[in-house]
């Protein structure tokens, strides 16, 4: 007879025990306080289900496989009531839930407004249905409410964005479970859940402003400033400069204190109202003359909850970025035609103006996060075959010799010279047409390269007439840069070239404009940088700017997010590039 150890008997009873009284519970594998199994029953029926009828939006398809394992590593423990009453965690959530909107996103699609009830439904001798359902509905809204604060609401890639969250992704079943259930500190708790970033923050606040600023003018029920017939500048009448008045102070671009003498006219556009028309149109990337122009009218009389609504759309692309790209070193923000460096400290250091892809003819920039990791001085534009085919071919055919007389020149796959080509091999893309390095090439003296499928990059260029224009989306897709010698040496700060000499302002303009052509210098630590879209842009002194919704992103967004959850989390497929050549 096989003779057992004491402990060895003992486990042993203990396993019959169990069995006994209907088997082993198997191991938690939440480091949450123990909760009661009594409402087990009630819950795994629930959390095998995609739809759950009491919630606001009841297709929970996208969560529910991690619902059911959150409720499985807990053995089926309640996670969000004890004693009958919602725990302090759940009291947190639901205030924060409630106050959604200050952080860009829709209370309703967390019950916001049902919570009180759902609360109220616990109250005397709640069924065990009833606790069941809070507990689960609880767990979805954490679980919307954490996701959507860490990586957005929609996949960016449904956008054809070229960002990847995936990375950033919680095990949600772990994360709400071992972080959110006990948690005493929930506001503490979200922050560490959003990304670490100044601007993201102060976008916050400015969000949290324009709430203020769309209560304020619904309760003023004014009605939109009246078209004006022509460009008005200072002295001239207009009836509405009351109203006027009273929507620049809105937004505090007029200071409504000030009682200047000779400056309160009630129908004549005065100075301190073109004063105030400037400061609004610097805001709102409109020429900043001062001038009222119907198109500065138009600007004015969009509403504060389309301002708000910009905001909003400014956090969840923010939410997107991977971590290397939240706070970035370079920032190209579409809308604005502006590039911004920051200092590794992540303080604003420099500012330039920038021209963008064309909104017309599929030559939008795209919108993607890269490593910058090398410059090319004195370049050549490799011709795409569309853009040659379309650009070029048509004079070729009229005119002989038409390339050489513009400074291209067409070589083989392997780079070489082809001086006997015909137009057909150019236009089947059997050929390449590049253009030669120099001060009239399309790409300039210099472009700051960050390898990615769609051959856009940032590049400095002859046309520098384009910058003092307000509206700048003018290239094929690439960036052009305002000030390349000073970008180049910033990136290159610190060093130096391979005869030992530091890469300053007077190397760059050295080689940009004598150095060998096509010549590469790679960068010796690779620079963050995201070619981004932000209709909202909040500056570090709290100053608000928007820009127009120069390629329909805003609208795209606000389609998607109008049907509730579930949002799309798949990506769009996206057609690589597959042709050789430089976008410009």
């Amino acid at each position: 007879m096989l003779k057992l150890s004491p402990r060895t008997a003992g486990a042993v009873c203990v396993v019959a025990l169990l069995l006994s009284v209907g088997g082993c519970r198997k191991p938690r594998k939440t480091t949450s306080a123990p909760n009661t199994t009594d409402y087990s029953d009630n819950i795994k029926p629930l959390v095998e289900s995609t739809q759950l009828s009491f919630l606001r939006w009841p297709n929970i398809t996208d969560y529910q496989p991690l619902v059911k394992t959150f409720y499985e590593d807990r053995n089926y423990e309640i996670a969000w009531t004890r004693d009958g009453r919602p725990t302090a965690a759940a009291k947190g959530f639901i205030v924060a839930f409630a106050a959604a909107d200050l952080k860009g996103l829709n209370p309703e699609d967390y019950d916001g407004t049902r919570w009180m009830a759902s609360v109220a439904s616990l109250n005397g001798k709640p069924s065990e249905d009833t606790v069941a359902q809070f507990d689960v509905a609880m767990t979805v809204c954490v679980m919307r409410f954490i996701s959507d604060l860490r990586i957005g609401r929609v996949n960016p890639q449904h956008f054809n964005f070229d960002i990847n969250v995936a990375q950033k992704k919680y095990n949600l079943a772990e994360f709400v479970s071992d972080n959110a259930v006990d948690v005493t500190d929930v506001p503490k708790l979200l922050r560490a859940v959003e990304p670490d970033s100044d601007l993201y923050r102060r976008t916050e606040r400015a969000l949290a402003l324009y709430i203020d600023l769309e209560k304020k003018q619904l309760d003023q029920n004014a009605d939109p400033l009246p078209a004006v017939a022509k460009t008005l500048s200072p002295g001239d009448a207009y009836t509405a400069a009351p109203e006027l008045a009273e929507r620049l102070a809105l937004e505090h671009d007029l200071d409504a204190d000030t009682d200047d003498a000779g400056e309160l006219q009630p129908k004549v556009y005065t100075q301190r109202l073109s004063d105030a028309v400037k400061n609004y149109q610097q805001r709102h990337g409109l020429t900043d003359d001062g001038k009222l122009t119907q198109q500065t009218v138009d600007s004015l009389n969009v509403p504060m909850s389309d301002r708000v609504r910009q905001l909003d759309y400014t956090l969840e692309r923010f939410r997107w970025l991977p971590e290397p790209y939240v706070n970035p070193r370079l920032m190209v923000n579409l809308p604005e035609f502006v590039l911004r460096g920051y200092t590794p400290e992540h303080t604003l250091d420099f500012t330039m103006r920038v021209v963008v892809g064309q909104v017309m003819g599929e030559h939008q920039t795209p919108v993607f996060a890269h490593m910058m990791k090398y410059i090319i001085f004195r370049p050549y534009w490799n011709v795409p075959v569309d853009i040659a085919r379309k650009e070029l071919v048509p004079h070729m055919t009229v005119t002989k010799g038409y390339l050489e007389s513009k400074n291209y020149e067409v070589v083989n796959s392997k780079g070489q010279l082809v001086p006997n080509y015909t137009v057909k091999q150019v236009e089947q893309g059997g050929l390449m047409v590049r253009e030669k390095p120099g001060p009239k090439n399309s790409l300039g003296l210099v472009k700051f390269m960050f390898p990615n499928q769609y051959d856009v990059y940032l590049h400095s260029t002859p046309a520098v007439g384009l910058f003092s224009r307000t509206r700048r989306d003018f290239s094929h897709g690439c960036v052009r840069v305002q000030k390349p010698e000073e970008l180049a040496a910033w990136l290159l700060d610190g060093q130096k070239d391979k005869d030992g000499e530091d890469w300053d302002i007077d190397k760059v303009h050295e080689a940009m404009t004598e150095g060998d052509d096509n010549h590469q210098v790679n960068l010796k630590t690779p620079v963050p940088i995201v070619i981004f879209y932000m209709t909202a842009e909040v500056e570090e002194d709290g100053t608000v700017h928007f820009f127009n919704d120069i390629y329909g992103y805003d609208a795209a967004m606000q389609k998607v997010l109008e049907k509730g959850p579930p949002y799309p989390v798949k990506p769009e497929p996206v057609v690589p590039k597959t042709k050789p050549g430089d976008t410009a």
